[in-house]
């Protein structure tokens, strides 16, 4: 009887961690198809200028995209973040064809490794500059986590999203394409584990003042 009785615990055990997994997991599912939706389309504002525009390295277009806007004089000032150590802005610029002369004392350079170390970085400059607006560019993909990163780190600064949209990333139908929908989670998860660290240190730091 006691083996009986066991036996029914343990399987009511296996029943309920078996819906906390199909729950867990339908909440995931869910919370990525909200991040693609989130995902941009199109450029913010394309016309409107600002006092910086800030390009986060890492993905085909995005550079040429930040250059071309500072020829176009859409901004006083570039900004590009993630470059690797010991490159300087004439081996940019040899690398993409623009004239060093007419642009290099415009552009300032940051060598973070990633998203978080992006917008420390570019919050510091921004504030040495004293600029309040940027237009941020960085892939589409990459851009929700890119937003919730640079608002938490510069609440204050007026910030327009400007995507570029890599040819062999399918948002529209991102569910077709295996290895968007994969890109997708990805960036998904990473935007979740951003989202609790600002969380936490929110809830930690209210501690600590009260």
């Amino acid at each position: 009887m006691a083996g009986f009785q066991s036996q029914r615990r343990g399987g009511r055990l296996i029943r309920r961690l078996a819906e906390l997994v199909v729950g867990v997991g339908l909440l995931w599912i869910a919370g990525m198809v909200r991040y693609a939706d989130s995902i941009p389309l199109a450029v913010e504002e394309p016309g409107r200028q600002t006092d910086s525009i800030v390009v986060l390295t890492g993905g085909s277009g995005r550079l040429e995209e930040g250059l071309n806007l500072l020829q176009q004089n859409m901004a006083e000032r570039l900004f590009i973040s993630g470059v690797y150590q010991g490159v300087d802005v004439k081996t940019l610029f040899r690398l993409f064809q623009h004239n060093p002369q007419e642009l290099e004392a415009r552009i300032g350079i940051g060598t973070a490794v990633n998203t978080t170390g992006n917008a420390t970085e570019t919050a510091l400059w921004i504030k040495a500059e004293g600029y309040k607006s940027m237009r941020l560019v960085t892939a589409s993909y990459h851009m929700p986590r890119s937003l919730l990163e640079f608002h938490h780190a510069m609440p204050g600064i007026d910030i327009i999203a400007h995507p570029v949209f890599p040819e062999h990333v399918k948002v529209e139908r991102w569910w077709a394409w295996p290895g968007t929908m994969g890109l997708i989670a990805r960036e998904y998860n990473k935007f979740m584990f951003a989202w609790l660290r600002q969380a936490w240190e929110k809830l930690t730091a209210g501690k600590v003042t009260g």
